[in-house]
């Protein structure tokens, strides 16, 4: 059972919140400044002057590796002048015009660490944002860069230092045009928003939550770069709230039929005499949320064609609310996601000390 109750009464809130799981997901904006502060003292733009590298590898590790990756991908995929390449490891044909750009939490994470020794052997640029200690950094110790945490946060909650160290050698290599001061002010804006002490008819991130309670998530992007942060948001959701969700394209997601018309029936046509508790032997229902961060024509004629098929659907779209380019907008709906994932499992009991709700008394 979900004690929403939980989410408006911020003494409660603090004190299920015994891992601090709030307070390290508001120091989005934080990891962001130590990030590029360590990449400053490291001499990443100095030391990455290579010119136009023949590509960038972004290895994807387990966690929040996987979505920085994503996003980062997607961020360039409309602009790169060089092939962007995702892969688990290190790919047999690396060579010495190649930049190699890994993160990971796992400082013992071997498999990663041998394939980065054998790009640096190879002589290709490698970057890592990883544990400063530990076979991984060993594995690019004076052949590398390594961009160690600052800000110590749960791995699960590491998403902007892994964003902040992609976006730092993707500006530096001349592939995309950040501006990371703003991306830690926006940040900041939006975990100020989201704060505990703001009820949740004001709060974002508190009504997402209340939302996606008690239905099946269907997080389904109007972009490349919404379906990529979609990807985030069903890690946040699936870490702290223990929530499955659909993640998918609009177009591919209303290719399938009956999931399709699943989301539609339950938008429209509920049974509001159902019993609520028999969700636990059918199933949670969907609740379909349309993510949307790049603007444009392209972006309005998805969003006309998605609002016609999708009446009840809600819509987040960032630009609605802030001025910011593609990367502040994905940053801050990604923001958004984990703040409500772990309001989700709060109230939930996932996570933290709230439990189940409590009886009711007159």
């Amino acid at each position: 059972m979900l004690d929403d109750s939980l989410l408006d009464d911020p003494a409660r809130l603090a004190e299920a919140d015994g891992a601090g799981l709030l307070r390290a997901a508001a120091m989005a904006g934080a990891q962001v400044r130590a990030t590029s502060e360590a990449a400053a003292e490291l001499e990443l733009s100095e030391r990455l002057d290579l010119g136009r590298p023949r590509c960038l590898v972004l290895v994807v590790r387990p966690g929040v590796s996987r979505s920085s990756a994503l996003v980062l991908e997607a961020l360039l995929a409309h602009t790169s002048p060089v092939p962007v390449v995702l892969s688990d490891l290190v790919p047999s044909w690396i060579g010495a015009l190649d930049v190699v750009l890994a993160h990971t939490d796992d400082p013992y994470d071997h498999d990663l660490a041998t394939s980065l020794e054998r790009a640096a052997r190879y002589g290709s640029t490698v970057v890592v944002s990883a544990p400063p200690d530990g076979p991984v950094a060993s594995s690019v110790a004076g052949r590398g860069l390594l961009i160690a945490p600052r800000v110590p946060v749960p791995p699960e909650l590491a998403f902007p230092r892994a964003l902040a160290a992609g976006l730092l050698t993707a500006n530096t290599l001349g592939l995309v045009v950040a501006d990371i001061e703003s991306l830690a002010d926006q940040l900041d804006n939006e975990a100020e928003k989201c704060h505990l002490g703001h009820e949740s008819f004001v709060n974002p991130a508190k009504g997402l939550a209340l939302r996606l309670a008690e239905h099946t998530p269907m997080l389904w992007g109007l972009d490349h770069i919404a379906v990529a942060v979609g990807h985030h948001a069903g890690h946040a959701l699936a870490a702290h709230a223990a929530l499955v969700s659909d993640v998918a394209d609009y177009r591919q997601a209303m290719a399938r039929p009956a999931l399709y018309r699943a989301a539609l029936e339950s938008a429209g046509n509920r049974d509001i005499f159902a019993d609520p508790d028999d969700h636990l032997a059918e199933g949670l229902p969907p609740r379909v949320l349309l993510l949307a961060v790049r603007t444009g024509p392209a972006a309005d004629s998805a969003r006309a064609r998605t609002g016609a098929a999708l009446p009840s659907a809600d819509v987040l779209a960032p630009a609605d609310e802030i001025e910011a380019d593609d990367v502040g907008r994905a940053a801050v709906l990604a923001l958004r996601f984990e703040l409500a994932a772990v309001y989700l499992g709060l109230a939930a009991g996932t996570v933290g000390r709230a439990g189940h709700a409590g009886p009711v008394t007159a």
